[in-house]
């Protein structure tokens, strides 16, 4: 009987391995040339430190499991409560602010669909301690700096930017009462998923009244900040919420990235917990789900019995982004080949034993080198295996060997040459 691997997971061959780690090397390779600084966390955590984040209902999205002490657990499906878990820890020894990225392995037990399943890596990036625009300009020219790295361009992706505190100001300006807005956020985050009819459909259904309906899908499809200032009043709380979102976007037009970035106040996040501006990376065509998302969240370390905080940050997952990086023709020139400095061969049977031991000395050096395991196949045959293995150079071992000589064969030119074996070797330096 086969048995196959669970649905919603991979196997990682090595040509799959290879994508994953030209993703997550470039992950770590933005964060830290932006000032980040890599943590992790363990792979469970306690049940509760996920609802308290996300509600009861997350524990229909993950993978729970009591240990033998009867505790409640469950397989991380996101790292940021791990983070406000652990700084808290050491809130007061920890310099501020704090620039903490991370690449964990995450899990979520929901129906496995194109761009999303149940085993994934994300990519995450947050600033803790900084309450002003600053932080979030900075999460969002980061990833941007790492799309624009690969080479996405502006025509290839837009970030799409709003505020939680703008669209909460403005829905209690249509009368919306406290209460109502974490359900009503839900609605809304669904407007660029669904067929117009249907949002307004499911809209009304939370706002009855159809003036303060039509107030809102007004608002919702706003596509500009110009537009946006007409609509709001310079004495209002919406006009702060609209500086902060409007000095973020002049921030990252200053840093150069200004040319992906939009305003789109369809932007919501589901989640109750974001507080400030908030964003989302999208394929410009629409035909994918968001790239990655994120925004301010100042009420988070609190929530976990922590000091009052403001923070900030980011998570990209690889699936939405390895398909999107395919679409567009972005891995097969990224990928390197394997590559091997020396393949190591015998022009006749007897050379097998130095083989072994140049072999081992090369590698030393710190330089890869491989042999063949077949010890009946002639030069010829090891010479395609040299090729087949994209090797730099053969090295070929023969009667030579014994006026300490070795002939070192060129695979792109062709040339060979006989060299010193010692002098070789001493060119290559130490390992």
């Amino acid at each position: 009987m086969k048995i196959r691997p669970v649905k919603g997971t991979r196997d990682f061959y090595p040509p799959q391995m290879a994508i994953r780690n030209f993703i997550i090397d470039g992950w770590k390779k933005a964060s830290l040339r932006n000032g980040f600084e890599e943590y992790d966390g363990p792979i469970f955590e306690y049940l509760k430190m996920f609802q308290i984040k996300s509600g009861d209902e997350i524990v229909e999205q993950l993978f729970s499991l009591q240990d033998r002490g009867g505790r409640d657990l469950a397989l991380r499906p996101e790292i940021t409560p791990t983070l406000a878990r652990m700084v808290n820890q050491q809130i007061n020894s920890l310099p501020k602010p704090i620039k903490w990225f991370s690449v964990p392995r995450l899990f979520r037990a929901e129906r496995p669909q194109k761009g999303r399943l149940r085993e994934f890596f994300q990519w995450n990036i947050d600033i803790i301690g900084v309450e002003r625009y600053f932080a979030d300009a900075e999460i969002i020219f980061t990833t941007v700096d790492y799309l624009r790295n690969v080479g996405l361009t502006a025509n290839d992706v837009r970030v799409r930017i709003s505020s939680r505190k703008l669209l909460a100001a403005v829905l209690k300006g249509f009368g919306i009462p406290d209460d109502k807005l974490d359900a009503l956020y839900v609605i809304l985050d669904k407007k660029a998923k669904l067929p117009s009819d249907t949002f307004e459909k499911m809209l009304a259904e939370h706002v009855p009244n159809r003036e303060t309906l039509n107030r809102i899908l007004t608002f919702m499809s706003v596509d500009s900040l110009p537009e946006l200032q007409e609509l709001i009043d310079a004495d209002s709380d919406e006009f702060l919420a609209y500086l902060e979102v409007k000095e973020t976007l002049a921030m990252l037009g200053i840093m150069g990235v200004g040319d992906y970035c939009v305003f789109d106040p369809s932007i919501v996040r589901g989640l109750a917990y974001y507080t400030g501006v908030v964003f989302e990376v999208h394929e410009a065509g629409g035909e994918l789900r968001a790239v990655c998302g994120g925004g301010r969240y100042d009420n988070l370390l609190r929530d976990f019995g922590g000091p009052p905080i403001s923070a900030t940050g980011m998570g990209m997952g690889d699936c939405v982004l390895g398909i999107l990086l395919e679409e567009k023709g972005l891995l097969g020139k990224s990928i390197p080949e394997k590559e091997l400095d020396f393949f190591v061969a015998f022009a006749d049977k007897s050379g097998g034993g130095t083989v072994y031991k140049i072999v081992a000395e090369l590698r030393s050096r710190g330089r890869s080198a491989a042999f063949s395991y077949k010890t009946s196949a002639g030069l010829s045959k090891l010479l395609k295996e040299a090729s087949a293995q994209n090797a730099k150079k053969c090295i070929i071992v023969g009667q030579e060997y014994k006026d300490n000589k070795l002939a070192v064969k060129d695979m792109a030119t062709g040339e060979q040459e006989l060299v010193d074996v010692d002098e070789f070797l001493s060119s290559l330096g130490s390992g």
